[in-house]
């Protein structure tokens, strides 16, 4: 597919994504999620014997393989259909993108916190995050919610858009069926350290572009000091990509994330990110902003690219 193609279909399903959000009923990420519970009852293996790890770290790639190899080359069929492709095309890209929706569960916080108090905000945030959600107070919720808006910028949407404008329609829904599994598969606990690592690894290097642009993004259209400040100093990353885009976008919004969180019941110290003061329930449309004048950056930068190759 020519790249203005691309440009018109891409911002055309940013456009359909922002007025209609994701659908609530037989989404296929879904179907992919139920797939995968599926899939995993049959190749999981318990198992706390080390030298068995190769095997289980198999049986997860293969789980990875069963899912994401027959569901992109059949995205690849109907997007190379002449004419019908393109809708196709536009259509794929709608369902993996996560912008709406990512602005209306932050948004739902927000609301949850000012109508209902804590114990709304906590079931409200909880529906976003792995973490535990029962002792948090409001800044731990406000921060939370942050990281998770920050984060999904790039799972959610400025990763399958840059897979999208490399790969097409293909690009897009591979990248979102590896990050569905990384989300489900990808906790290096007991028991998805070895099953999960396939999922994990391959969402870390489908990742390493994309997570690095949305820090860029992050750095273009937040407060750029603070935000390339906060890029430097990230040298201790739990994750390779996540750490990174979750500090460009603290500095960009001059907030500090990151610290005491807690996983089904332990605790960890996650690393300091950003420059400025402890979030509050307030700066989270802050952030929720921070994505989507990102996404108007990234149409009017690809459309600008697509009228000149075309003159």
């Amino acid at each position: 597919m020519e790249f203005p193609m691309s440009a018109l279909l891409m911002v055309t399903a940013i456009f359909l994504d922002r007025m209609f959000s994701e659908i609530n009923r037989f989404h296929p990420l879904v179907g992919v999620g139920n797939m995968a519970i599926w899939i995993e009852k049959f190749l999981y293996v318990a198992s706390n014997d080390k030298k068995r790890y190769n095997i289980i770290r198999m049986r997860g790639v293969v789980a990875v393989i069963m899912i994401v190899i027959p569901l992109t080359v059949a995205c690849f069929c109907f997007s190379s259909i002449a004419i019908f492709g393109n809708l196709f095309s536009v259509v794929a890209l709608y369902f993996v993108l996560g912008s709406q929706s990512l602005a209306v569960h932050g948004q739902n916080v927000v609301t949850a916190m000012d109508v209902g108090g804590l114990d709304a905000a906590r079931v409200s945030v909880g529906m976003i995050v792995s973490r535990d959600v029962g002792d948090m107070d409001e800044a731990d919720i406000a921060r939370s919610t942050i990281e998770s808006v920050l984060e999904n910028g790039c799972d959610a949407v400025f990763g399958a858009l840059f897979w999208f404008l490399v790969l097409g329609a293909p690009g897009a829904v591979l990248y979102r069926l590896v990050n569905t599994l990384d989300a489900m598969w990808g906790y290096r606990n007991e028991r998805y350290l070895y099953f999960g690592w396939a999922a994990a690894r391959l969402d870390d290097l489908l990742n390493y572009i994309p997570a690095r642009l949305t820090a860029l993004t992050y750095l273009l259209v937040g407060k750029s000091r603070s935000a390339l400040r906060s890029w430097l100093q990230c040298k201790n990353r739990k994750s390779p990509n996540a750490t990174l885009v979750m500090a460009t976008g603290a500095g960009a919004l001059e907030v500090i994330l990151g610290g005491h969180t807690v996983y089904h019941g332990v605790a960890q110290q996650n690393p300091i990110m950003g420059v400025g003061y402890p979030p509050v329930i307030a700066d989270i449309p802050r952030a929720i902003g921070l994505v989507r004048q990102g996404v108007v950056l990234w149409s009017v930068v690809v459309l600008i690219i697509g009228v000149l190759v075309i003159a």
